[in-house]
């Protein structure tokens, strides 16, 4: 019979085998990104596809999330929409939140059960990887009890929402590097009243390059998924 330093050694060994694309879709609209989601969590419920993450940024856009006492806009639809953002209504967790250039956004589409993992598993994962992204930029961050997502000081600094369907997920967490901030003067993110938005750029006083976040994102993203990635771009 194996012993138990010999079974979590295969386990490790199982697990180091798997492989993730990384796909760095660069500046894409919402709308075409949640296409390429909802395909990849298709694909992964019919064993056709792989795990996958997409790494973007999207033009400016507001989302509103399935709890719907959380969607809360400043303005009226008309005015936002003239001002050049979208706005679209999507099933992922949580209420309205805001992307704009400058803004990381992760995206994992993974199979929780093959990765032995629960969705609070995955939930306090993302967290991590933002939290150990910042911290290589040099922003201490952390989390807030029955506060979602990533909090410097008593500014939020990154958002989460997911969705799960039969194990697989998508959507995910937006992190700001340097991005113009008064987008959320528009809304009220996470429907969480008086909350101030910040970015690593604002936490730092100076420029980030996003390239760079994105490097120090990709390993990460390997790290804490323990296996191969295969690197790509959106087509």
């Amino acid at each position: 019979m194996m012993n138990i330093n010999a079974i979590i050694q295969l386990s490790r060994m199982k697990m180091s085998n798997k492989t993730i694309n990384i796909i760095d879709c660069g500046l894409k609209d919402y709308q075409s990104v949640l296409v390429m989601q909802k395909k990849t969590v298709k694909d992964l419920q019919t064993g056709a596809g792989s795990d996958t993450v997409f790494i973007v940024e999207h033009p400016p856009v507001i989302t509103l999330g399935a709890r719907s006492s959380a969607n809360k806009l400043l303005e009226d639809s008309e005015t936002i929409k003239n001002a050049g953002i979208e706005i679209v209504e999507i099933r992922r967790g949580g209420g309205t939140t805001a992307h704009n250039p400058g803004q990381l956004v992760i995206y994992p589409i993974i199979n929780l059960k093959n990765r032995s993992l629960g969705v609070s598993d995955f939930v306090h994962l993302l967290e991590k990887i933002g939290i150990e992204l910042l911290a290589e930029l040099g922003v201490k961050c952390e989390t807030i009890k029955s506060l979602p997502g990533l909090w410097t000081g008593e500014k939020k600094i990154a958002s989460i929402g997911v969705q799960v369907k039969k194990w697989i997920t998508f959507h995910g967490i937006a992190i700001n590097i340097s991005n113009d901030l008064s987008i959320f003067d528009l809304i009220v993110p996470c429907g969480l009243d008086n909350v101030i938005m910040t970015s690593a750029e604002k936490q730092l006083g100076k420029k980030v390059n996003m390239n760079n976040a994105k490097d120090i994102l990709k390993k990460i993203l390997l790290e804490k998924f323990n296996c191969q990635g295969l690197l790509d771009s959106c087509r």
